[in-house]
């Protein structure tokens, strides 16, 4: 009996450390190839400037949302501190390092498999710019990174809400208060820049109004959560990255990955001439086999023979249930 707990322990403790390797070397590896790519096109720390410039106001005492193209909350700014030291390259490459690797770390406590979201075209397109879509799909397995989602709510608050817990609460809580310490003007400085910001929304552009069908699973908190993705304003691709919570399986992924790449390669050659443009193509190449995913995966549960009470009770078929179809 103490063989066997002995056994189980130090295949646990083997696990957790082939999960924290493979997230160092995914983080590693993304950090350098974002610090290249910033490099290489002249971007300084990209999106992610937007961060360090308002960390640096605030050290400075002034005022970061001086210009409309601020359009980032006051909570962005304490994410950006740890980087203000940083040549902008390197402190953007080490952020989407960092929040590469705590996803890949996130992801695999539900199999390896989980790991093929690095594929989407979305995360690639987020590389180009440092973008924080990655840290806040990580948010949605770590609680207490939860206030991430507070960063950029229009990607955030789908996640924030579908994954909330006690602890994340808090933790949103203690940024939110910390960061009206330190300006309690803020929020009405920052609701001021919302203006300027271009956008396009998921289900306002055709063929968009066809998420809505994802109400036929209404229990499902996967067709929840696209429902609230489809409604909220964005910008680009990267923004969409967010949707990879909800494929779970390895054909879920994989099928998602290869749709997003419509949009990659009509960017390649097409340059948008409006953000409506963008939505469009978001929505046929990202939203639309999301919509698929989740009620393709309804009809298979419908179909499905009944279990016997017995067989309900069998761990083997839980576990399996577990990695297959439950939420992150």
């Amino acid at each position: 009996m103490l063989q066997l707990i002995a056994a189980t322990f130090l295949k646990a403790i083997f696990a957790v450390r082939l999960r924290i390797l493979l997230s160092i070397v995914i983080g590693i590896a993304s950090g350098m190839f974002c610090c290249f790519l910033l490099t290489h096109f002249h971007q300084g720390a990209a999106d992610f400037s937007w961060a360090i410039r308002a960390a640096k106001y605030l050290l400075a005492g002034k005022n970061p949302y001086d210009t409309p193209l601020e359009q980032y909350p006051m909570t962005a700014a304490l994410f950006g501190l740890p980087f203000v030291w940083m040549r902008p390259e390197a402190a953007a490459g080490a952020f989407y390092g960092i929040s590469s690797a705590l996803l890949a770390f996130g992801l695999t406590r539900y199999g390896y498999h989980r790991l093929l979201v690095f594929l989407a075209y979305p995360y690639w397109a987020g590389i180009l710019t440092a973008q924080w879509s990655p840290l806040i799909v990580a948010s949605a397995f770590f609680p207490l990174l939860l206030p991430v989602t507070m960063v950029k709510p229009q990607i955030g608050l789908p996640v924030a809400l579908t994954h909330l817990t006690r602890r994340g609460v808090i933790a949103c809580a203690v940024v939110v208060l910390l960061s009206l310490v330190v300006m309690p003007r803020w929020p009405f400085l920052w609701i001021g820049q919302m203006g300027y910001y271009e956008h396009f929304i998921p289900l306002l552009v055709l063929p968009g109004p066809l998420l809505a069908l994802a109400l036929w699973r209404y229990r499902d908190r996967d067709a929840i959560f696209l429902l609230l993705a489809a409604i909220m304003p964005q910008r680009w691709f990267f923004d969409a990255f967010i949707l990879w919570l909800i494929p779970k399986t390895r054909r879920e992924i994989l099928a998602t990955v290869f749709f997003s790449y419509g949009a990659g390669i009509w960017r390649w050659y097409h340059t948008p001439h409006s953000f409506t443009e963008v939505g469009r193509w978001t929505v046929l190449f990202i939203y639309l086999p999301m919509l698929g995913v989740v009620l393709w995966r309804g009809l298979a549960n419908t179909n499905k023979p009944a279990i016997p009470p017995s067989a309900e009770q069998s761990p083997s078929l839980g576990n399996g249930n577990l990695a297959g179809t439950s939420n992150p």
